[in-house]
């Protein structure tokens, strides 16, 4: 297998694209100095279409082809290595490697969910500067930041899964935000209702009246319980 020589400084990758902290494990095929093929499990900690950075023990020769596998999906890709940073505390070499055909699936859904929420953003700071009604901003932001955090609770069940940690404990997340969301709703609809905004022949109230009292005496008794 390659090793950094000895005394060698680390060659510095140029960066293209904008990368996103993961967690991804990959299976990384390449052929060693003799000729001989070399095989390691690596971890990529950033990634973007065009590439990653991956924690391995090994560093295969700059400029060498790796054959890519992520283990989760088993999604093979080609890529090139094309730099390398100096481990920290003793910690694994990071390899950069720039895949050969840029892939937006190759390194998963957690991948994936990181991007469309920094596309949201970016778009939500386009609708700030397009006067657009102050309410309709504040439902967007709202309805983007349960989006980002619901995509965040996806991300760390699938890592917890790969890290063979209890994926469970993500759940008592998403209640919690569930409630935050159904505060605030009740709060936005209490507003329109004292604005007038809101009558019986509102679409959806019957159904929404039907819920409140379903859920009321149920919220009620946990403090009556107390």
């Amino acid at each position: 297998m390659d090793k950094p020589a000895e005394g060698q400084p680390t060659i510095k990758e140029k960066r293209r694209g904008v990368r996103f902290p993961v967690v991804v494990f990959v299976e990384a095929k390449w052929q060693g100095l003799g000729g001989q093929t070399a095989q390691e499990t690596a971890q990529a900690m950033e990634v973007s279409a065009l590439g990653g950075l991956l924690d391995m023990k090994t560093f295969p020769r700059v400029g060498s082809e790796v054959q890519l596998t992520n283990l989760l999906s088993k999604q093979t890709a080609r890529a090139r290595v094309v730099g390398a940073r100096p481990p920290k505390d003793g910690g694994a070499l990071r390899v950069a490697v720039e895949l050969l055909t840029p892939s937006d699936t190759f390194w998963g859904l957690n991948f994936q969910l990181r991007k469309t929420s920094a596309e949201l953003v970016r778009i939500e700071q386009e609708i700030k500067s397009g006067g657009i009604d102050p309410r309709i901003l504040e439902e967007f932001r709202d309805s983007v930041d349960y989006v980002r955090k619901t995509a965040w609770a996806v991300q760390e069940w699938q890592e917890r899964q790969l890290q063979k940690h209890d994926p469970q404990t993500v759940l008592p997340l998403i209640t919690a935000e569930r409630i935050r969301r159904a505060t605030q709703l009740s709060l936005a609809i209490k507003t329109d209702l004292e604005a007038h905004q809101v009558t019986r022949e509102t679409t959806g109230m019957r159904e929404l009246c039907q819920a409140v009292e379903g859920l009321y005496p149920r919220v009620a008794g946990l403090f009556r319980e107390v």
